[in-house]
């Protein structure tokens, strides 16, 4: 009898890094869920995609109710879940005395709360079939404080925690949940607001001197989802050419 078809659930896969996960996992031959609340660009999505394996569901991440019937959505669809990829997020580059409450709360509410909801609501449909994998997107800002990231960079420090705390309880149920914090990629927001003098920064910053590919960030993902990783839990992955690792003076240095 064969193997049923793995599924991967992945939010905010309308575009960027998410859109790169969700191909990463059709290319694995798994079916994939993608999710995403903006409509339009899902369908766009669909149609590059062009696969019978790939299916859509326009949903809320920080809407109980959203989250709910995505969920059932994917169970009638599929009859499994296997893995769990918390992608969706918003961010605000304001400075820490203009962060207004409203963009704060936003934040918080999509970037820590949605993976809150989803990995409640998907929890018994990942441990049915013996287990399953969450992972959790989050970001070199939430191990590293940063100019400009006060509302994102804390909401992903906390999803650091959050991920821990679900690892730990979640283990005896056989659901596995790690985290992955992608360090400057060339997404196409960043190729938006990151200006030159930006981008040489970070490059002077970065041992592996240049910024990273969705399609890098996808792979550990996928990696993380996989039998591969079977006993790993409760991590945080930097995917972020060595940015976290290294101090400051690696420009001058390299040149002396």
């Amino acid at each position: 009898m064969a193997e049923a078809m793995k599924t991967a659930l992945v939010t905010g896969a309308a575009r960027g890094i998410g859109l790169a996960i969700a191909r990463r996992f059709l290319d694995e031959g798994w079916r994939v869920v993608m999710l995403d609340r903006a409509a339009e660009t899902l369908e766009a999505a669909r149609a590059a995609i062009s696969s019978n394996a790939a299916h859509m569901i326009v949903a809320d991440v920080s809407d109980t109710d959203d989250v709910a019937r995505a969920m059932a959505e994917t169970e009638t669809l599929a009859g499994r879940l296997d893995a769990l990829v918390n992608n969706a997020g918003v961010a605000d580059f304001s400075p820490l005395l203009k962060t207004s409450h409203a963009s704060w709360s936003e934040i918080m509410t999509t970037n820590l709360t949605g993976p809150f909801l989803t990995v409640n609501a998907a929890a018994r449909l990942l441990a049915r079939d013996g287990g399953g994998a969450v992972v959790n997107i989050g970001s070199i800002s939430g191990l590293r404080a940063s100019t400009l990231r006060v509302a994102y960079g804390t909401s992903k420090a906390a999803l650091a925690h959050l991920t821990r705390q679900q690892a730990v309880e979640l283990g005896e149920i056989g659901v596995r949940v790690n985290l992955v914090a992608p360090g400057p990629v060339e997404t196409e927001m960043a190729k938006k607001v990151h200006s030159p003098a930006i981008r040489r920064d970070y490059r002077d910053a970065i041992p592996l001197a240049r910024y990273g590919r969705e399609t890098e960030i996808a792979a550990v993902v996928v990696f993380l989802s996989g039998d591969g990783a079977s006993y790993v839990t409760g991590q945080t992955i930097a995917v972020d050419g060595g940015f976290d690792a290294a101090g400051i003076g690696l420009k001058t240095l390299r040149e002396d």
